[in-house]
């Protein structure tokens, strides 16, 4: 069975903003495929995801590694770890990334998996992947990616995608 992806919306920053929102999700398809390429104006490298405008319920488990170490964790809050790309970094370079939703709109609560990296001109660079369930049995109709502190910064872009198995 093969899977088809279509666009639903998308987000180019024309300046610098704290947020980024997809509401009115409709539930036609399968799964959510949220990909961002995003950098911060401050040296925080962490967003909030939000879902239905909840920012509770979520657990997941992280592992992450940066080429001289790696590291894994149990998390009960909703920062996603490694984002974006912060100012201390290479000028211009964005980091990127993916969150995926199988069954959104299903009545069970939503597990979802991140994967992202960040590079900072050959010096640096890590990775992060998480797999996480947001304890809510609504369908998913907005997401919201948030800065805790400073701003995703002009350029920063964000699509979401409905699947379809075909």
């Amino acid at each position: 069975m093969a899977n088809t992806f279509e666009l639903i919306a998308s987000s180019t920053l024309g300046s610098a903003a704290t947020n980024i929102e997809f509401a009115s999700i409709p539930a036609t398809f399968t799964d959510l495929k949220l990909v961002y390429s995003l950098r911060s104006d401050n040296g925080d490298d962490y967003f909030a995801l939000t879902l239905n405008g909840s920012s509770s319920s979520f657990t997941s488990r992280d592992i992450q590694g940066n080429g001289s170490s790696a590291s894994s964790a149990n998390r009960t809050d909703n920062l996603l770890v490694y984002t974006q790309d912060p100012s201390s970094m290479t000028a211009n370079t964005f980091s990127s990334g993916e969150l995926y939703f199988p069954n959104y709109a299903g009545s069970t609560n939503k597990s979802f998996s991140q994967d992202t990296a960040y590079e900072n001109n050959g010096t640096g660079a890590g990775m992060a992947l998480r797999a996480g369930l947001w304890s809510n049995t609504a369908a998913i109709t907005t997401i919201r990616i948030a800065k805790a502190s400073g701003n995703f910064v002009q350029y920063s872009t964000a699509y979401l995608y409905g699947v379809k198995n075909a």
